[in-house]
């Protein structure tokens, strides 16, 4: 039976069907959106049979009582094709020149800047439901789930070009060993390992915190390095450390990156992106208009923390809050609480001092505050069409854990020049 014999072209468009749509389950709303999002470009066949499957659990779950087949499943779901509008702040590019996938991805940070150059995603998997959210609100795909799942690698296309990965750094001991491929299992390295071994990309961009390098006195590095070199035949440059500061934004940044092209394509050099001359200053983000309350310490709180930095002071330590100046640059944004406390500002714009929020004390005059999740997004490079649609508490964490666009794009720009792409 024909899909409009059961129901109309306007139900499968309705807002409500789409909802049912997402509340089936994780690989199915993963699937589907990934299906919608690589129709036109090959890569969607290896998403059609699951978003399929998707499609008619969502039919059966808003029409119990009828029985939909496969066959008008999948005429539902050429129809939301050919419905399918990216009123999104992101859109994948219209003529994209190269493709890549987006591991570890938090709110995609990569993903934005490979856009940036012209990239299409093909794949996206993250395993936070906050993170899950903040992306499909700017790239309207909705991340697969756990990496080291079987399940969820099988949903990774062939023939990609690159593969970008910030991955955790989780601790794992060498000691004794050869420091090979075998030797990073237990660790989320290992699966990123996998995923090169098995798909080949051209190239890999993979992206650490700065203690990478000294961690486990430089073996676990070592056997990183190891494992793409030697195992999977990759072309490995000395990694670099990279500072954001150094592309743009007014943040003390440093983050490890790794590159590596595939042997056989005969690429034997690559020079990572020189600092540019573009110099910011913490009074570009900061918001230009008077911020709410809740963003100003209260008496007691900053109390609080003179008297912990007084007692560290005390003892030659020179741990404690800091007000930056607007002329300054700011520390690096962390997802704990000390990443906010190490990166207060003066602000005296505030006129109503009536808290909000429950707080010990009253709010202080001396215009200090927090900044806002908008000034940390600022800070990593986001743009401000960049929608946060999650908590404050939520938005500090996943701006902490993600990436500084304009330095991974600087880098993903030398990377997709090297393979000739743009």
């Amino acid at each position: 039976m024909k899909l409009k014999e059961k129901i109309s072209l306007e139900e499968v468009r309705d807002q409500s069907f789409n909802d049912k749509l997402r509340e089936s389950s994780e690989y199915g709303k993963a699937v589907f959106t990934h299906y919608l999002h690589n129709y036109k470009n090959g890569f969607s066949k290896i998403y059609k049979k699951e978003a399929v499957s998707h499609v008619k659990i969502a039919l059966e779950y808003k029409y119990p009582e009828e029985n939909f087949s496969s066959e008008v499943a999948e005429e539902a779901l050429q129809y939301m094709l050919f419905d399918f509008k990216e009123d999104i702040p992101f859109p994948k590019p219209k003529k994209p020149k190269f493709k890549f996938i987006d591991l570890f991805a938090g709110i995609g940070g990569f993903r934005l800047a490979l856009q940036n150059l012209q990239g299409k995603c093909v794949y996206t998997s993250e395993w936070d439901k906050y993170s899950k959210k903040t992306y499909e609100a700017n790239f309207g795909e909705i991340p697969f789930g756990d990496i080291t799942k079987p399940e969820t690698k099988n949903f990774i296309p062939d023939n990609f070009d690159v593969l970008c990965a910030g991955f955790p750094c989780q601790a794992f001991s060498i000691a004794g060993r050869r420091g090979g491929f075998e030797d990073t299992r237990g660790t989320l390295f290992f699966d990123v390992a996998e995923i090169i071994k098995k798909k080949q990309p051209k190239a890999i961009f993979l992206e650490n915190v700065k203690g990478l390098r000294s961690h486990d006195k430089g073996k676990t590095l070592a056997t990183i390095l190891n494992v793409l070199r030697e195992d999977l035949n990759y072309f490995v440059p000395e990694p670099q450390v990279i500072n954001a500061k150094e592309f743009g934004v007014p943040q003390n940044r440093e983050r490890i990156f790794i590159v590596g092209f595939r042997k056989d394509l005969g690429i034997s050099d690559f020079a990572y992106p020189k600092p540019t001359n573009k110099k910011a200053v913490l009074e570009d983000i900061l918001e230009k208009n008077e911020v709410s309350v809740k963003y100003y310490l209260s008496t007691t709180y900053v109390q609080t923390l003179k008297d912990h930095r007084s007692r560290h002071e005390s003892k030659g330590n020179g741990f404690g809050y800091e007000i930056i100046p607007n002329d300054g640059t700011a520390n690096a944004v962390v997802c704990g609480g000390m990443g906010r406390e190490r990166n207060l500002v003066l602000d005296d714009r505030l006129t109503n001092f009536v808290p909000i929020t429950h707080i010990k004390g009253t709010v202080n005059r001396e215009g200090i505050r927090k900044m806002t999740p908008r000034e940390w997004a600022r800070l990593q490079g986001f743009p401000d069409e960049f929608k946060i649609v999650v908590s404050d508490a939520q938005a500090y964490k996943q701006f902490g854990n993600s990436v500084a666009v304009p330095a991974i794009q600087a880098t993903a720009k030398k990377i997709i020049e090297k393979l000739n792409i743009i």
